[in-house]
């Protein structure tokens, strides 16, 4: 984990003919945003890139809407984001042991999983040597190395001396210009087909014996990520993704359908994401990232259902 902590990188997004400059801030625990004591931590929410959203300002993310919500409505509730970009439900679950157990009084009562549309692109790939998709390094030598870093005042103290030097030097700010994005994509093939319209397209039934292997994997991997957290005191939440069509758009529809299914069996709780927008091109940027208007429906459209969970 020791890449993903204490980092402050400068950006700029451009988006609707605007520039908003911004830092892009993981704290010293790894999370998104400011230094946070660990007991403070009530509400985690855990994702790949679609969570983290480090490609906008904190404020226009699915996590920083919902926490405006939550401060309008008078509530202390906040939601730390613990998206890490590539992560799938394997990377999820071995967060609790490379991550999570490492953090002295971290103990969440909830733990939201915004999961599979990794999954859906890592299942097509599937792969023996990629179980805990390379968390820990399999080289003994550089593993013994990292740990070292990690523990190190030093190494900590030069992370942050290169983050000033990166907020000094305009040179160094990353750019994404959604508006390019955009425009560019009404060139392509790139849509998004809404429940209603999936439901016609595919036929649940004949896609699950068809990806059966795949989604009892994925399903396995959501049973064990709910047995973790309750181990650690917390309340699972798991939330489907939606997506434009791809070449993964078929897996992806199967195994959301499928978590859906499974909670209401299992009785976990589950939002039905997909199922219930109505989204529109605008809504992404790439097929699979939210541009802020996407984030903010999509925040919406969890909030209630949130709410009454943590409740």
């Amino acid at each position: 984990m020791r890449e993903h902590r204490m980092k402050n990188i400068p950006y700029k997004l451009t988006y609707n003919n605007t520039d908003y400059k911004y830092n892009y801030v993981r704290n010293s625990l790894a999370f998104r945003g400011e230094e946070i004591k660990p007991k403070d931590i009530k509400i985690l929410m855990v994702g790949g890139s679609t969570t983290d959203e480090r490609y906008k300002p904190e404020r226009f993310t699915i996590v920083g809407n919902l926490n405006k919500k939550f401060l309008k409505a008078g509530s202390s509730r906040k939601i730390i984001n613990a998206g890490i970009e590539g992560q799938s439900t394997r990377g999820h679950i071995h967060n609790f042991n490379f991550w999570f157990k490492k953090i002295e009084n971290f103990k969440p009562k909830h733990i939201i999983f915004y999961v599979g549309i990794n999954d859906a692109s890592l299942l097509r790939f599937q792969s023996d040597n990629l179980q805990d998709g390379l968390i820990e390094n399999p080289n003994k030598l550089e593993s013994f190395f990292d740990n070292i870093k990690s523990r190190s005042f030093i190494i900590d103290l030069a992370r942050k001396v290169k983050h000033q030097h990166y907020k000094r030097n305009e040179s160094k700010r990353v750019i994404y210009d959604f508006d390019y994005s955009l425009k560019e994509s009404k060139n392509k093939d790139r849509v998004y087909i809404n429940y209603g319209n999936k439901i016609k397209k595919y036929d649940f039934d004949k896609l699950v014996k068809k990806h059966q292997i795949l989604i009892d994997q994925y399903l396995k991997n959501i049973d064990l990520l709910n047995t973790l957290s309750n181990s650690i005191g917390s309340e699972a939440i798991f939330i489907n993704q939606p997506m434009q069509e791809n070449e993964t758009a078929e897996i992806l529809f199967s195994i959301n359908n499928s978590l859906i299914v499974h909670c209401e069996k299992k009785k976990y709780k589950c939002i039905d994401l997909v199922k219930n927008l109505n989204g529109f091109n605008d809504f992404w940027w790439d097929g699979a990232h939210t541009t802020p208007k996407g984030s903010k429906a999509i925040a919406d459209i969890i909030y209630p259902y949130l709410n009454k969970y943590l409740n």
